[in-house]
Parts: structure tokens; sequence; C-alpha cells
């Protein structure tokens, strides 16, 4: 992505959308519970309590307030952005259909969360949004007693509204949050935090913005006459003009006809079936080091079958990728055993690790005295295309497929000069965790690591993403140039 080549990972919002919601919905869940100690939840006094918070506060209340109102509207771009990036990514395909499935409704809760909070106000806008909605709804079947009864004048309207008011803003987010967990329960080591440099800027920005655009009301609700609004929020009322001018019918059908769209994308477009983890209980020795590393929860463990006191890794295929990182991670994968060196514990069931071994052995041993491996990922830079006599390549479903003892064999025993890893951009990692498992293999942070203290000097990494051959072919040339030099 663009933004990936001016800002590291740690502050570049679009690989962290799903944990800026996270933590967007906490600064908006803080800050309502600030307003909701000062709010009066009654028809003559909220929109004059609201008032009181912004301007009697000093700036506590109105940034309190404002950013209540900015973190809402934030919240509504990461998660559309995320939904977009998830789309064009196709991961709603195989095992990440209910990750999708079980976002789709949050969109509606995320909406009714910040119309009911626009509500509360009772300014114009509200009215607005009272006229406008009741006009939506009553064009339900199933709604018998016309809604826009209830706000036909000032005298119509309870202090019994605001109180259920209070109670959906309040209900309706709680659904929201867990929603958002369920939502991620699929997904292994997920991130409910962004990185702390990009928390910092994202709450800083925020802050600066509450302060030099604060947050306002319009002039107070009066149900006795006719409002034309034309000061509407974007983020969240953007249907809300269409009603006036297409009719709710219409509406309702763009709106469920957007939702059962998005719902049924997964089995429109089911995507061709990837390959599945298999394990083999006779090499399996329970470490359970696949189980760890597994970034969608397809992994569990088990007594072992024949095995007094071990444990055994069994796969759950409905929930398996076919990423391989398990296969990376299995300490058994390794060319240094004496007997059974082709077999290890876990492995794709269309293509083992060491027949992935086989065959790099059998491309580098035809290239000359100067050998460089480049291993790519299928969703990275196209790799095949920079063999040469020097250079020979092989490509992983995801980079932390490659075991480090691999890197450790090669190196030593088939005189390969220098490795370049390469595949998705950094941070942006399709399997959401290989590159971060795979460096930290590299660095001596994680298991399985690098064997040899200078097989470590000969590896180097390239994270660019697809269609960044162009990077890739200069740090071919930049290592061959080292080499030569040597």
């Amino acid at each position: 992505m663009m933004l990936s080549r001016y800002l590291p990972k740690e502050v570049n919002p679009l690989y962290n959308l799903g944990a800026l919601s996270f933590y967007l919905f906490w600064i908006v869940a803080v800050t309502g519970l600030y307003l909701f100690i000062f709010f009066e939840t009654s028809i003559a006094s909220a929109y004059q309590s609201i008032e009181s918070i912004s301007n009697g506060q000093f700036y506590v209340g109105s940034i309190m307030r404002s950013l209540h109102k900015y973190a809402s509207a934030a919240m509504s771009v990461t998660v559309t952005v995320h939904l977009i990036k998830e789309l064009l990514r196709r991961h709603y395909q195989n095992a990440r259909v209910f990750s999708w499935v079980t976002g789709v409704p949050l969109l509606w809760l995320l909406f009714a969360s910040a119309i009911g909070g626009y509500w509360l106000i009772w300014d114009e806008r509200a009215q607005y949004i009272a006229d406008a909605t009741t006009t939506l709804f009553d064009a339900l079947p199933i709604v018998t007693e016309p809604m826009a009864f209830g706000f036909t004048d000032n005298a119509s309207v309870s202090d019994r509204f605001f109180s259920l008011l209070i109670f959906l803003h309040v209900g309706i987010p709680l659904a929201l949050l867990l929603g958002m967990f369920i939502h991620i329960q699929r997904i292994s080591n997920s991130k409910s935090n962004p990185p702390r440099p990009l928390a910092i800027l994202t709450l800083a920005a925020l802050t600066i913005l509450s302060v030099v655009k604060p947050a306002t009301s319009m002039p107070p609700a009066n149900l006795d006459r006719i409002v034309q609004v034309t000061d509407i929020d974007w983020f969240y009322m953007n249907v809300y003009p269409l009603i006036d001018r297409f009719g709710p019918g219409f509406v309702w059908a763009l709106l469920l006809g957007i939702t059962v769209i998005l719902l049924a994308i997964p089995f429109l477009m089911p995507g061709t079936k990837k390959p599945t983890a298999i394990v083999d209980p006779e090499f399996c020795n329970g470490c359970a080091w696949c189980f760890v590393d597994c970034p969608y929860d397809a992994i569990y463990m088990k007594p072992h079958d024949f095995r007094d006191h071990h444990m055994q890794s069994v796969v759950i295929t409905d929930k398996c990728t076919g990423c391989g990182i398990c296969a990376g991670a299995c300490p058994t994968a390794t060319p240094f055993k004496t007997v059974n060196q082709s077999h290890n514990g876990i492995n794709l069931n269309d293509r083992s690790n060491a027949q992935i071994l086989k065959q790099i052995r059998s491309q580098v041993q035809e290239k000359g005295s100067q050998r460089l491996l480049l291993a790519g990922c299928a969703h990275g830079p196209d790799v095949s295309q920079f063999e040469s006599e020097s250079v020979a390549s092989v490509t992983f479903e995801c980079i932390g497929q490659l075991p480090p003892s691999y890197l450790d064999y090669l190196t030593h025993r088939e005189n390969v000069d220098a490795v370049l890893l390469t595949g998705c951009g950094s941070g942006n990692c399709y399997h959401r965790l290989g590159i971060e498992l795979q460096e930290a293999r590299l660095s001596h942070e994680r298991e399985p690591h690098l064997r040899f203290k200078d097989v470590r000097v000969k590896v180097h990494t390239l994270w660019s993403g697809a269609g960044s051959e162009g990077a890739v072919a200069d740090e071919i040339a930049r290592l061959q140039n080292v080499d030569v030099q040597e």
C-alpha cells in the first residue's frame, strides 16, 4: 500500500484497522461515561445539560464531548475501510467465512449507536433524525401504529422517551462490543489494541481536533414547527437525505440489499479449496508450537494416541486456511536428523515440507558457484521470474511455512551464499502472523530458531508486498554485488 512507503507499520493505520476500531470504541465509551454523569434524562433538561457540559466546564466538558463525537466518526471510517480491505483481499473465503459473516451485523449496531447519541442532544438535528427515522420505520408492514404520532408536537414527547433513549444508547454499544469479540473468536493472537505510537498519535489528533473545532449543538428541538436540517453528519446520517428524496421504501431496499449482498459474498465467491494441515501422530512430539503459532485457532492439543504422558496436535479442518505456519513451527521439520529425514509432525496435505526441501536442493545444486535462494509467498512479489544461473526460488503459501532449520541446512550443506526472504508488506501479512513469526524465529525470540549464528548474517528480508518485483530485483543485485566484492 502507498502509505507503507512513508509510514512504518507501528503508525500505519491501514495495517491496524481492527485494533484501531477497538481503541476508538474505548475512547467513545470512556468519554460517553463522563457525559452520562452530567446528562439530564428529561425532555426539559436534556438540551441544556449538554450545553452546560460544553460551555460550563471550561475545556474539559467540551473536549470530552468532542472526543466522543470525533472518535465515533473515526470508528465509522476504520470499520468501513477495514471491510473494504478485507473484501479486496478476499478475506471472506473458506475458513474466514465466520469472521466475515459475524462482522456484517456490526455495521447496523455501529450506526444505530451513533444515531441514538444524536437523539439525546435534542436539538434541531435530533428533531430531523426523529422525523426521518419514524418515517423510515412507519414504512415497515409490522408497524401498526404510526411512530410519527409520537413526535407531532412538544407535548407528545415525555421523559420516558429519554429514559428509553439512554437505555438503547447504553445497550446497543454493549451489544456491539459483544459482537466485536465474537467477530474475532476464530482468530488467535488477535490484536484489540493498536501499537502504542499509533494509539498516542490517534488520541493526540482527536484531542487537537476537539480543541480547534469543538462539537456544538444546533438550536433546541421544537416539534411545533418543521425544521430543514442541512448540517448533517455524513459519517452516520448519509442515508437520511435519501429518505426525503426517494422515500423510505427505497432506503430499506438499499440497506437490506447491501446487507444481503455482503452476507452472500462468501457463498457466491467461495474460492478454491485450500490445502489443510495434517498431523502425523508417529512424529508429533506434543511440543505445541504449532498450536501456539496458528493464526486462526485451528489447532488444539489432546493426549497422544499411543504415547503415554505426551500430547498431540489436532487440526480443525474447517478452521484451517492452509497457511502452513504450523509446518514451519514444527521442530521435527529438520533435515539434520539421521533417520526419518522425510517426516515431521505436521504438514500441508498437498506438499510436505520435506518435498519442498527436496525441490530447493535440486534447484540449488544446478546453480553455479554463486548461489542465492529467493523465498517468497503466494501473496507477495512473484519470485519465480528471478530464476537464473545463480538464483533459485521457492514459493510458499506463507513465508511462515519455511522452517529455520532449512536455512541452516542449505547454507551449510548446499553452500548457499545468501537467502532473501520476501512476501507481503511488513505488518500486512495475508495470513496475519507469517512475517512476524518468521522474524521472531530468525532473531532467536521464538522457537524454532536458527541453529548457527553465522547463518543469520546470510539471511536477508524484504517485506515489500505484491507488485514490488522492482525492489526485489534491486535487493538481489545488491546481495550479488556484496558477494562478488567479498
